[in-house]
């Protein structure tokens, strides 16, 4: 199968040079020009893994308007605040044959790929993954081979014959997908969990293994968790896991699987990058105030980040 990756960050090199590894043709896009020039002269990315054996796995790497390929398959994995911009410049490329999957952090990403993709051709989920981007080319792949998990779901919530084979694919690159047909509630699992795990992290500069060994983390996680699920109850949105299940994922991931992980969001705060959080956190905010509900915890959290961002540029 042809995939091409939109956004060759952490995630989108991982998934690219692990669908690769298991035999499809892969491509890579990407509009950091540092990103795309260090490929090109060391002739692939460097690929480690938990910081040990980095060796050069050879990839093709193009900027978006130079780029003509037709692939089966879109994977998109962009920042949120940069998707918009991104999908303008390859609008020209998308026809209605091809499927788009996404696995990207936060909310607000659906919406804007149905304005270029038919409903029945996007899938969206949620990694349970750890990567992180060392530099232009050079990633690192947290975890031993096949150690994380993801959900997907069609937006359709009426899988189909194609989407079957993509599964297979990322079953094949040790993805461990599960395939659900509750959309809403597959993609808002992973946006409660990062609303805890993420923001607060960042926001005190520790691994995730740090936050679950202060012996107070679950009460502070139960808090957001339960502000998060009242949401999603007035929202009609029904969750793939019960609370406690998600209380249960983030000690798992945190404890477990990826103590000495850094997330997403403090890699972007500690290079001056602006974070997701208004994405994350903000949006759960944004859905309560639709129904009347007023997710507090989440907003002074939302507030605290862009308070550390606003510190840190003066």
């Amino acid at each position: 199968m042809k995939f091409t990756v939109l956004g060759s960050g952490a995630m989108g090199y991982r998934y690219g040079v692990l669908l690769q590894e298991a035999g499809n043709d892969v491509e890579f896009v990407d509009a950091w020009k540092p990103n795309v020039e260090a490929v090109r002269k060391q002739n692939g990315v460097f690929v480690s893994r938990d910081h040990e054996n980095k060796q050069l796995v050879p990839i093709k790497m193009f900027y978006p308007e130079e780029y003509t390929g037709n692939p089966d398959v879109w994977v998109v994995f962009t920042k949120q605040m940069q998707l918009e911009s991104l999908l303008q410049q390859m609008a020209p490329k998308f026809n209605d044959n091809q499927y788009v999957l996404t696995c990207m952090n936060g909310m607000g990403h659906v919406e804007k790929l149905l304005n270029y993709f038919k409903p029945e051709k996007l899938i969206a989920g949620t990694a349970l993954v750890a990567t992180v981007l060392n530099g232009p080319g050079d990633v690192d792949f947290i975890g031993a081979r096949g150690a994380g998990t993801m959900n997907l779901a069609n937006y359709t919530e009426k899988p189909d014959e194609m989407t079957h084979k993509i599964v297979t694919e990322l079953k094949k690159a040790q993805f461990n997908p599960t395939l659900t047909t509750n959309f809403l509630g597959t993609l808002m699992a992973k946006v409660v969990f990062n609303s805890v795990v993420n923001t607060l992290c960042t926001l005190f500069e520790i691994t995730m293994g740090e936050f679950a060994s202060y012996p107070g983390a679950d009460e502070l996680s139960r808090q957001l968790i339960n502000e998060a699920y009242d949401v999603c109850e007035r929202a009609n949105i029904t969750m793939i896991n019960s609370r406690q299940e998600e209380l249960d994922s983030v000690n798992y991931v945190s404890k477990v699987a990826n103590p000495l992980h850094y997330p997403s969001m403090y890699q972007d705060m500690s290079h001056n990058r602006p974070t997701e959080v208004d994405y994350i956190n903000g949006y759960l905010v944004e859905l309560g105030r639709k129904y009347r509900y007023e997710a507090s915890t989440h907003a002074f959290l939302t507030h605290l980040v862009h308070l550390a961002e606003h510190t840190r540029h003066h």
